[in-house]
């Protein structure tokens, strides 16, 4: 059973609150939109209260090209994805001991926010001392479920190599991909929504003698996933790409979607590994929005505690893509969480598709 023994976080350096938010979305949004003061109440009623961006506020009341904005992205995610990278392997929260770069054996780099090639992992490793050698697989176009992906994909691989360390590593800008012009309900969602972040999350083999840099007394093994499409379903959630860059695509049937699909999806996955919904101690979910918490809760019909540090993530951070769900997991490994406690991973992404992953803490 593969082993998440690490995870870091870094927080891009521009605040921006909530009211701040709004107020730029009631300038820029004000002469398109009659009901304009309704739609702002989305600001309030998404219960972010704070999130951070790559750019001051300012920087988005001006016009840039997808060229400038993608350029920005490069910069900033090897500079965020590079810190992360660092402080999973030298967090003292989480290891006795540092872990050398030229340890690792794959590096899985997730994103949807930007475009590099070579890509950003291959950047980070021009900056940092790793192995030449060691495995490199960037993946796009996931969305909210790249980490969850990510983190299933380094699974696999430490069960065919199990003395392999890991790190998948998730840098999303969403701000980076904002359109002044586009002044659709879905930018204005968007809008009061998106963050940016980048995490990094360390995922051992059971032959890379954990014992020798674990500090906690347990750490979640990972010991199922399942993917799954939804079937003709390709305009729920996405890009539209157009000449100036990303524009966001977002169906306002999300939440019911959920609700109809989510628990026979989960139900049939831990079926398969003879766990009831039941016996599920810990909710491991990426937060995608207030809406889509309220939904897991009425879907799966459990109890609306265990969201509660998903929507603190919420809270304290936005959505950011595909790298949520490690702020989530990393306030889970904080916990001292007793032996063979149970926690369902889930997150949702374009296609429209779900990755769910079973952990046991060991």
């Amino acid at each position: 059973m593969p082993t998440i023994i690490s995870v870091a976080e870094v927080i891009p350096p521009f605040e921006v609150n909530q009211n701040q938010a709004s107020e730029f979305a009631r300038e820029l949004f004000a002469d398109s939109f009659k009901d304009i003061e309704r739609l702002l109440r989305a600001f309030q009623n998404g219960q972010i209260e704070k999130r951070h961006f790559v750019k001051n506020l300012d920087w988005f009341k001006e016009d840039h090209t997808f060229e400038e904005k993608n350029s920005a992205y490069i910069e900033a995610a090897c500079t965020l994805g590079k810190e992360a990278v660092e402080k999973c392997l030298n967090n003292s929260d989480f290891l006795t001991t540092n872990i050398p770069y030229q340890e690792i054996d794959m590096i899985f780099y997730i994103s949807t926010t930007g475009i590099a090639t070579p890509s950003i992992e291959a950047r980070i490793m021009n900056l940092l001392p790793f192995n030449s050698h060691t495995k490199r697989v960037p993946i796009w176009g996931l969305g909210c479920a790249g980490g969850a992906v990510g983190m299933s994909r380094a699974y696999e691989y430490c069960l065919a190599f199990p003395k392999a360390k890991v790190l998948v590593l998730s840098v999303e800008l969403c701000s980076l991909t904002f359109q002044r012009n586009d002044l659709s309900k879905s930018n204005l969602i968007g809008t009061s929504l998106f963050a940016d972040g980048a995490a990094c999350a360390l995922v051992c083999g059971d032959e890379s003698n954990i014992a020798d840099f674990r500090k906690k007394a347990t750490s979640p093994s990972i010991i199922a996933t399942q993917s799954t499409l939804m079937p003709n379903s390709l305009d729920v959630m996405g890009w539209d790409i157009r000449s100036t860059g990303l524009f966001v695509v977002f169906s306002r049937d999300i939440p019911k979607i959920i609700e109809d699909w989510l628990k026979p999806n989960v139900s049939e996955f831990l079926a398969e590994h003879q766990i009831n919904l039941e016996k599920i101690d810990y909710f491991i979910a990426h937060p995608g929005g207030k809406k889509v918490i309220d939904a897991y809760v009425k879907s799966l019909e459990i109890p609306a505690s265990m969201t509660d540090v998903s929507l603190e993530v919420l809270k304290q951070f936005g959505n950011m893509s595909s790298t949520t769900i490690f702020y989530v997991l990393k306030r889970y490994l904080e916990m001292d969480i007793p032996q063979d406690a149970i926690g369902l991973g889930t997150a949702l992404g374009p296609g429209f598709s779900s990755e769910l992953l079973l952990f046991r803490w060991v």
